[in-house]
């Protein structure tokens, strides 16, 4: 116990966050500069606009050489290696944990501390996506606000194409979503983090209620019991509230998602940009979900467990959804 509280509670001055458990608070603080805040948000979520105002600017505006020598540039960010421990990026992860963590504020609610094993690795299944899973950075080991010295965040893999938004992602503890990515680093003793239903919840968002797409994922459940590692319900309230958006209706936005795989939702923060609106943001982690490890799991014992699974996450959204502000809202699990 005095391990995991050390392990907890050393990060949180640094990094302007806070972390309790039910009824002990574990630390506190928030960040207190408008203008660093801005900057770290912008590296954090608004790299995509970024690398579109680029081309097009350099299109528009720039000599044909000087627009061919800005698209080499970029292509040339989309192609190189990754290094996760560079210490340059470990700099930038630390400077945007500190300063767009710290902004909304969000803090980290743990059900039962003493259930957690630093020793051990989990699947955290991470809901709702809504337009960007916010909340789900904040576990990662660069955040340090769980007693878990390893943690890795599942993403989309095309993110690991975009110039700028990879380096600065990976830097931040994020790694491709994949089957092989997801074997690698539990058998490593690394705990992940993984969004199950994914940017396909975006298809079903309403202004009334909570998504969870998790009724036909049940893939995660299964790699959980091949390695013998817990799964861990968590939910993420207030943040359905960082942005604002706008889909088209009928089926030509079922179809348009089926073709490109990426859902056409505009979506904005505050005064129109990337950045997120501020609002306060509650993490709750569940109590870890203990498996039988089987590396060659029957249909039935994955359906058993996944029960499990959605059963916790529906329990733990309406036991504290009245604590944070969400008593007029429902889960849907779709």
């Amino acid at each position: 116990m005095q391990h995991i509280s050390s392990i907890l509670s050393f990060p949180l001055s640094l990094l302007g966050l806070s972390v309790q458990t039910m009824g002990e608070k574990k630390g506190e603080g928030k960040s207190n500069s408008p203008l660093l805040s801005t900057i770290a948000l912008f590296l954090w979520m608004g790299m995509i606009q970024f690398n579109c105002i680029l081309v097009v600017s350099s299109l528009l505006f720039l000599p044909l050489r000087l627009s061919i020598l800005v698209l080499a540039v970029l292509a040339i960010f989309a192609v190189i290696p990754l290094n996760s421990k560079s210490h340059f990026g470990r700099k930038i992860s630390r400077f945007i944990s500190k300063y767009a963590y710290g902004y909304f504020p969000i803090t980290v609610h743990l059900e039962d501390e003493q259930a957690f094993d630093p020793a051990q690795a989990y699947v955290f299944g991470f809901e709702p996506h809504t337009i960007f899973a916010l909340g789900a950075w904040a576990l990662t080991d660069r955040a340090g606000l769980i007693p878990l010295p390893k943690i890795k965040f599942l993403a989309a893999s095309i993110v690991f194409h975009i110039p700028f938004l990879r380096q600065i992602w990976t830097w931040l503890g994020l790694v491709p979503v994949s089957k092989k990515s997801f074997y690698k680093n539990l058998a490593a003793g690394c705990s992940c983090i993984t969004v199950p239903g994914g940017m396909q919840e975006m298809l079903h968002l309403d202004h009334n209620s909570e998504v969870a797409f998790l009724k036909s994922r049940k893939g995660f459940v299964k790699i959980a019991i091949e390695t013998g590692c817990p799964l861990v319900p968590v939910f993420s309230f207030g943040q359905s509230q960082a942005y604002k958006w706008w889909k088209p209706s009928g089926k030509i936005f079922y179809k348009i998602y089926k073709i490109i795989h990426y859902p056409v939702i505009i979506s904005w923060g505050r005064f129109g940009t990337p950045i997120p609106f501020r609002v306060p943001m509650n993490i709750v982690i569940g109590k870890p979900i203990h498996v039988t490890k089987n590396t060659a799991p029957s249909i039935d014992e994955v359906n058993e467990v996944h029960a499990k699974f959605v059963a916790a996450m529906q329990e733990l959204f309406e036991k504290n959804k009245t604590r944070f502000g969400s008593e007029k809202l429902q889960l849907r699990v779709l």
